[in-house]
């Protein structure tokens, strides 16, 4: 057909191929609803609301809302948040996962529903109540009009309990996500019938506390890198632990020439239990130590007055001597029977594997020093698990979000130009 004779008849297949690629490409440029909305990306873009997106991206419920939509969250900024959520949930019985489940409404509220509450409340399904956990009903949360306008988030439990009150809309994503924010972290009532004597408590996670505190983040990745985090939590039971963190300023202030990073990894793990006592010991136990040298968790896999630790009350604050390193408690991180955690000021190393210099650096003991070659076979040292410290959990959701949009742009590229294609051949 010549190009001047005029249009070309269109042939019905083909004007069907070219609506069906159109509606492809229009449907790969919506969001999918199946995939929900990124809850901690959507917080990211609010700076007040930072610590309670990483309390949120430390937890599974981050990927637990993925495929969810019509919710509301109800977040605490910052300065509304406890030192240490993960000890704040344990005080009450509960885990800190838990504890956002109840934050998460599954039901959209916008600011104007809110206006509309009935003056009896409204009760509203929560996240942790499809965990089969909450007694009863009390996996809800009952908003209420409180006086000045102001709406209270309560449970719905007859005893008093855990509240906070609504203090406005932060943003939304319409019909799909409403973000709230809350005066303070709510705990749902019951969670004493889940730590009875019948169902003990979990054993507190030494790793989040760290996270959850701020400023242990080098610690934190060593631990859960190395798998001694789960040797700890065995360890509470009976007398308990004590725990001494080094802050990451400590672990910053190092020397170049102790070389911590570079031992290999079954020696690191003995670094790390040099920095835990085998028995529960408060601040004010501390204070009065009988027995100043006391065996660590190292101790117990070599042998006795090996590793140990001399703890004394120096100028009004405990000092922590290793015989190469001497540093103080700076606060207390965590403080519940059977477990405390307390920040020290420098990096605990021991003699038996570091020597001290003429200046105050430290050098690497040759390997003789540090450990008898028959400790060396004789050390119960269980597997460890060292690995690169784990991501944000929030760049694997950003990740797949940006997957999602750059297949849905190919889509639309390739319908377009499949369409031109045909164009271009009707016309020849």
């Amino acid at each position: 057909m010549g190009r001047g004779s005029g249009a070309a008849p269109v042939s019905p297949g083909f004007a069907l191929e070219v609506a069906v690629l159109a509606l492809l490409a229009a449907a790969a440029a919506l969001p999918s609803p199946a995939a929900g909305v990124n809850v901690t990306a959507v917080l990211l873009a609010f700076p007040n609301f930072a610590d309670f997106a990483r309390l949120l991206a430390s937890t599974p419920v981050a990927g637990e809302l993925a495929g969810r939509s019509s919710l509301t969250l109800l977040a605490v900024p910052n300065a509304n948040l406890p030192q240490s959520p993960s000890a704040f949930a344990a005080g009450a019985g509960a885990d800190i996962a838990d504890v956002l489940r109840y934050h998460v409404l599954l039901e959209y509220l916008s600011p104007s529903d809110l206006a509309r509450l009935p003056a009896s409340g409204k009760l509203v399904t929560t996240l942790f109540q499809t965990t089969g956990r909450a007694p009863s009903d009390l996996g809800a949360v009952n908003l209420t009009a409180g006086a000045n306008s102001t709406v209270v988030v309560r449970s719905p439990a007859p005893s008093p309990g855990s509240n906070a009150t609504v203090l406005g809309a932060v943003t939304a994503v319409p019909y799909n996500l409403s973000v709230l924010a809350v005066g303070g972290l709510i705990v749902p009532s019951g969670f004493d019938l889940a730590a009875s004597e019948s169902r003990p408590a979990p054993p507190v996670n030494i790793t989040r506390v760290l996270t959850d505190a701020r400023g242990f983040n080098v610690a934190a990745s060593m631990l859960q890198a190395s798998g001694v985090a789960s040797e700890f939590e065995a360890d509470e039971h009976g007398a308990g632990i004590t725990v001494f963190v080094p802050t990451d300023d400590a672990f910053a202030g190092l020397p170049a020439t102790d070389r911590l990073q570079s031992l290999p990894a079954e020696r690191k793990v003995v670094v790390l239990r040099f920095h835990v006592l085998h028995s529960y010991y408060p601040l004010g136990s501390l204070e009065s130590i009988v027995n100043p040298v006391q065996p660590t968790l190292a101790t117990e896999y070599t042998e006795a007055g090996r590793f140990t630790l001399n703890i004394t009350r120096v100028n009004g604050s405990i000092a922590i001597d290793t015989g190469v390193v001497q540093a103080s408690i700076t606060r207390t991180v965590f403080d519940q029977n059977p477990v405390s955690v307390f920040a020290v000021s420098k990096v605990l190393l021991p003699k038996e594997m570091f020597s001290r210099g003429d200046s105050d650096s430290t050098t690497m003991a040759p390997p003789s020093a540090a450990m008898a070659p028959g400790d060396a076979g004789n050390e119960q040292t269980p597997p460890t698990r060292f690995s690169s410290p784990p991501d944000l959990h929030g760049e694997d959701s950003e990740s797949s979000a940006a997957l999602t949009t750059a297949k849905g742009a190919s889509w639309w590229c390739i319908g377009l130009m499949y369409l031109q294609l045909h164009l271009l051949l009707s016309l020849v």
